[in-house]
């Protein structure tokens, strides 16, 4: 078993935290309609992509009934589908779409993680959920190559990143960095997250997605 593998097991058994612990065992048990044939996954979900990965993309925890069902993250949710078809257009992903953790996705060049590996209730983690999974996130990037970039996709994940040194290479910025859609930070790049209330309303468009997407690949080139 690879280091990272076996990083991923130590990852789905951890029950620190018992408000997710009781939220994503009680989701996967009374499941949605649509996926009632599922056999859910109701564990923590570990990162998943490139082991060589000069991009890392941090996001901001599980959805209930996307990787909390699937078992890999961001796959069958509507973010998710958003997200791949853009990884897809750059030239990141083999495919444009995940449905489940076994369809064959392969990612080029990045590695997909959360900043939180449970799904938390109304997709609100609590801070202090957040600061307890800082842990996984920082054996991730000891197993990895160092990432050149890292694209935070919402407020959440650009918060969590400001608080990882292994991340920043420093300590936390004074005046903290302020997120935005293609802000900039050393190597950290900020993105609105895929959610719908992002792309259904047109926030977060395809072409602006495209075009963080290019500049993460420039700055990881660079």
């Amino acid at each position: 078993m690879s280091a990272l593998a076996a990083l991923a097991a130590e990852v789905a058994s951890c029950r620190t935290c018992p408000r997710l612990v009781q939220w994503r065992e009680q989701v996967a048990a009374e499941k949605r309609a649509a996926f009632r044939d599922w056999d859910y996954w109701g564990r923590p979900v570990p990162g998943f992509g490139d082991p060589q990965a000069r991009v890392l993309i941090l996001g901001l925890a599980p959805a209930a009934h996307g990787a909390n069902r699937t078992g890999r993250v961001f796959t069958g949710d509507r973010s998710g589908d958003f997200l791949f078809a853009g990884l897809h257009r750059a030239g990141m992903a083999n495919q444009p779409s995940s449905h489940h953790a076994d369809d064959g996705l392969e990612l080029h060049g990045c590695w997909l993680t959360a900043a939180v590996k449970c799904a938390p209730p109304a997709n609100r983690p609590l801070p202090e959920e957040r600061d307890a999974c800082s842990r996984w996130l920082v054996r991730e990037l000891d197993l990895l190559p160092e990432p050149r970039v890292v694209l935070r996709l919402g407020a959440f994940a650009w918060e969590a990143a400001l608080r990882a040194p292994a991340l920043l290479g420093e300590t936390t910025p004074r005046p903290r960095p302020r997120f935005g859609h293609g802000a900039e930070h050393g190597r950290l790049l900020g993105c609105f997250h895929p959610s719908q209330q992002n792309t259904f309303t047109g926030k977060l468009t395809p072409a602006m997605l495209d075009a963080v997407l290019v500049r993460a690949r420039t700055l990881a080139a660079g």
